[in-house]
């Protein structure tokens, strides 16, 4: 096929060795009868893409590989490559094979793992090009030169101008890549943190208790260390409720990867010295769980992923809590699975990274502690999610008979109190259940 070239990251990632599953194809004309070809070539739906651009879409149907099909950016495949973002990404080949056309030096940067941006131009084009820096150093374990650094902290104020959508896309492919760290500290040290997660950069210098050898964001950062390590020895049972699909194209595992980045966020607005001189985040949870809600409709996030880490906020330190009760009886074991559903799971983990990260005072006594509680309490997370919410062994409207009352508050409190004794073994029968229900409505707990 004469005039059509392949272009950018597949010609990047196939050097590099990398699978290919998107294929960007440059052609000078109509892309049309080019993804015509493609289509009949590969035995695939072929459909236009964008109207405005004249794009075109073919997907291969034994691989699930996709072909964009795109006139040319300017008159030849040189001026094309000149418009793209990094000289990495600057390269090109005839389509379906010939020489190389590296016009920018763009082969040399990939095997010395150097990352070079293709000039101001390239940022001001697309200011979310300077987010995606970090996301590549991230993905490719390359290293910005320094001229490229000094330009994209020039430009990444202006990242925020970028579509919510399009940037929590470039930070989801950021803190799920293999070099999630170091793409992180990247982004922070050229202020693109600053830009897209102020709330998370606002976590700088603020201070915390004996109990922390960090502050909050360097914490934060060993959490999210922590969680990625734990991530390597989960048992089948964990890794299977991990692995189940969650929303915006991440598994519940890889959204918890956000809890960790996001759990603190409430902090600084809650920072306070006791007369003793001790700090305390009162309320650091709840007001962390809105600012979630917050930053998520910022970033036009599934309401399902916002809830999600929203829930990990709010409940991150429930079990830290429960620490000093142990040895924990079954009632309270229900009420902290009860509190935490249906993320029962996901909190635990997220606690244990938590606690994992917190290296002050008597930090390994305080780390047994928390990892022995959190073992039994995840055992009893996974048996309540593969075999259901316990029930009261008795029906509510059998109940509302038996005790001569209406349907209503006194009755869904009753079931709750049955519901919690039929967990704990204390009434397991109809029978037993009619008898603590009748007790509990003249002597109601606590």
């Amino acid at each position: 096929m004469n005039g059509a070239w392949i272009v950018g990251g597949a010609v990047r990632d196939e050097l590099l060795g990398r699978p290919v599953t998107d294929v960007d194809v440059a052609v000078a004309g109509d892309p049309a009868p080019a993804a015509r070809t493609i289509a009949a070539e590969h035995k695939g739906p072929v459909f236009p893409l964008s109207e405005t651009f004249g794009a075109w879409r073919v997907i291969q149907r034994a691989s699930g590989r996709i072909f964009d099909v795109s006139p040319l950016q300017g008159d030849t495949i040189e001026e094309d490559l000149s418009k793209r973002d990094f000289t990495v990404n600057a390269m090109a080949r005839p389509y379906p094979e010939g020489e190389l056309i590296d016009p920018f030096g763009g082969r040399a940067d990939l095997d010395s793992g150097t990352l070079r941006v293709m000039g101001r131009s390239a940022y001001e084009a697309d200011p979310l090009r300077a987010l995606r820096l970090a996301r590549f150093a991230a993905e490719l374990g390359f290293t910005p030169e320094p001229e490229t650094e000094r330009l994209t902290s020039e430009a990444a104020p202006r990242v925020r101008e970028a579509a919510g959508e399009r940037i929590f896309a470039e930070l989801r492919r950021l803190v799920l890549a293999p070099g999630a760290l170091p793409g992180l500290e990247l982004a922070d040290r050229l202020g693109l943190l600053r830009s897209v997660i102020p709330e998370l950069a606002d976590l700088h210098e603020v201070d915390q208790s004996q109990f922390h050898h960090l502050d909050v964001f360097g914490h934060t950062i060993e959490v999210l260390a922590s969680l990625i390590e734990l991530e390597q020895g989960l048992a089948p049972r964990v890794r299977a409720v991990l692995d189940e699909p969650l929303a915006d194209e991440l598994t519940r595992g890889e959204a918890l990867r956000f809890g960790a980045l996001l759990h603190d966020i409430g902090k600084p607005a809650t920072r306070a010295v006791r007369p003793d001189g001790r700090v305390t985040f009162m309320g650091h949870d709840e007001l962390g769980a809105s600012m979630v809600r917050s930053l998520c409709r910022r970033l036009r996030t599934s309401e399902r992923f916002s809830r999600f880490v929203e829930h990990l906020t709010r409940h991150h330190l429930v079990l830290g809590f429960l620490v000093h009760e142990r040895p924990l009886d079954r009632r309270a074991a229900y009420r902290y699975l009860k509190r935490t559903a249906p993320m029962q799971v996901e909190v635990t983990l997220l606690s244990c990274a938590d606690r994992l990260a917190t290296r002050g005072k008597n930090a390994d006594t305080a780390i047994d502690a928390h990892l022995e509680l959190a073992r039994e309490l995840m055992d009893a997370a996974l048996d309540w999610r593969e075999s259901g919410p316990p029930k009261a062994p008795v029906r509510g409207d059998d109940l509302a008979r038996e005790l001569g009352i209406e349907p209503g508050p006194e009755l869904g409190r009753l079931l709750a109190e049955l519901e919690e004794a039929a967990y704990a073994g204390e009434a397991t029968t109809r029978e037993d259940a009619v008898e603590l229900a009748r007790r509990l409505r003249h002597n109601p707990r606590g």
